[in-house]
């Protein structure tokens, strides 16, 4: 297990340089002049201009910017933004909003998804089934900002069920935790439902049944155990689908979170903001992932890491 832990992690390091050096290089690739607004609507002065480009290795070739970048960012020094704000103070006061959202999001996909999966599953062609089946296919053809303006509109203003924008509390982040799971949830519900019916065909099963078992517990403990390896897997590769889907939602909802910081710092070009926050995702992304293959030896004790 230990061994196992430790190669994991050494691939982690390749993963998060492509990563991190991709987006350095999309963000200050993008066309325009990253100060053309600091300084209202006049030009900058040619001082401030120079300045800029010295503290952000501006004159450097970009592979040679990533690198001094990188070498601050690995000392803790996550830099400035343009406007002279700490970036390690805004992720610190955004990242807990973000990570709430998500999480939220991810007990909201496995309580309804996986309690829809096992209805429909153990009800085969009944009404339960078709109705989880036609639910879920709505939910995946509709675009995820369409189900949040539409939720927003109907939950919020007219029913005044949930705060229509993020006020600061918990209660606020419900609704957009809803939305932002909403796909993860139809897919959950239709993985559990096709791994759970595949394993009630299972000879284990039979023969559970046979031996006189209850079938509440031969579903609820032996089969659904197995079902939710596959969904297990899902929801840890969902997860850093579910960050990234937090720019849009953030977005309806004005959520001041990390989606909305990366929103900001692509619009301002300010490359090193958007690198910042995408290190912290993509290596929370990372643990998570592995996280969830440990997992696996808790769901099926035949699996072992080597």
């Amino acid at each position: 297990m230990g061994r196992y832990v430790v190669q994991r992690l050494g691939q982690m390091v390749p993963v998060v340089i492509g990563t991190t050096f991709l987006i350095y290089a999309l963000v200050w690739a993008l066309p325009g002049d990253p100060f053309a607004a600091k300084c209202g609507d006049r030009p900058c002065p040619q001082s401030y201009v120079e300045r800029m480009s010295a503290a952000y290795n501006l004159d450097d070739p970009l592979p040679v910017q990533y690198v001094k970048y990188m070498g601050k960012l690995l000392t803790g020094d996550f830099g400035q933004t343009f406007s002279g704000v700490s970036v390690a103070g805004e992720l610190l006061q955004r990242y807990p909003t973000t990570l709430k959202l998500t999480l939220l999001a991810i007990a909201v996909e496995l309580v309804i998804g996986v309690a829809a999966g096992v209805l429909a599953g153990i009800r085969r062609g009944g009404f339960l089934d078709n109705l989880v089946l036609v639910s879920t296919l709505v939910l995946v053809s509709v675009p995820v900002f369409v189900i949040g303006l539409l939720a927003q509109v109907t939950f919020g203003v007219r029913l005044g069920w949930f705060p229509v924008t993020f006020d600061g509390t918990f209660f606020s982040l419900i609704l957009p935790a809803v939305v932002l799971g909403s796909l993860s949830l139809a897919f959950v519900a239709r993985l559990t439902r096709a791994n759970l019916v595949e394993n009630l065909r299972s000879d284990y099963v039979r023969t559970a049944i046979a031996k006189g078992l209850p079938r509440q517990r031969v579903v609820g403990v032996h089969t659904l155990r197995n079902s939710l390896i596959p969904v297990v897997t899902f929801v840890g590769a969902d997860f850093g689908g579910l960050l990234g889907g937090a720019v849009v939602i953030e977005g309806i909802f004005n959520i001041p979170g990390v989606g909305d910081m990366i929103f900001r710092g692509i619009n301002a070009h300010e490359g090193g903001t958007v690198t910042a926050a995408v290190t912290v995702l993509v290596l929370v992304f990372l643990i998570v992932n592995l996280l969830v293959d440990l997992l696996y030896a808790v769901l099926d004790p035949r699996i072992r890491h080597a």
